[in-house]
């Protein structure tokens, strides 16, 4: 099995200020991904959430990683909502291998992963409590 995107990211912005500045985006389309590391294929469904990327707003930092990765990042955010399919360990080896599938530079999708994996927790453990369909007081839930 191949690790693949099968469809392209449609997404449309519902928030543009929330999540200190990175907004809420809605997915329009199903985004449709094939993970060797899960086995298996995973669709995020129209109506999702995401913020994607949670880069700090530290210059450096944003500069090389803000607004990019954007459709790993909508993988790994669905993930991070759907304990039942992976552990947070997994969730973030499957952001490296996403990001790695749409040739994302080796230096890029390494800085993002060290960052879920060193500052990821508290969003796996306050994520995995919705399922990433609502807004409530400018957070997804």
């Amino acid at each position: 099995m191949e690790s693949k995107f099968l469809t392209e990211l449609s997404t449309k912005c519902v928030d543009n200020l929330a999540m200190g500045g990175r907004g809420i985006w809605k997915i329009t389309d199903p985004l449709v991904y094939c993970s060797e590391i899960l086995g298996r294929v995973i669709t995020v469904e129209a109506g999702f959430l995401t913020d994607y990327a949670s880069v700090p707003r530290v210059p450096i930092a944003y500069l090389l990683l803000g607004d990019t990765c954007h459709t790993e990042s909508v993988i790994h955010d669905w993930l991070y909502h759907h304990h039942e399919i992976c552990d947070e360990q997994t969730a973030n080896r499957v952001l490296l291998e996403a990001s790695k599938a749409i040739r994302s530079p080796a230096w890029r999708r390494s800085l993002m992963y060290l960052g879920v994996a060193i500052g990821g927790r508290s969003s796996w453990e306050e994520d995995g409590r919705g399922d990433g369909h609502s807004i409530i007081n400018g957070r997804i839930v």
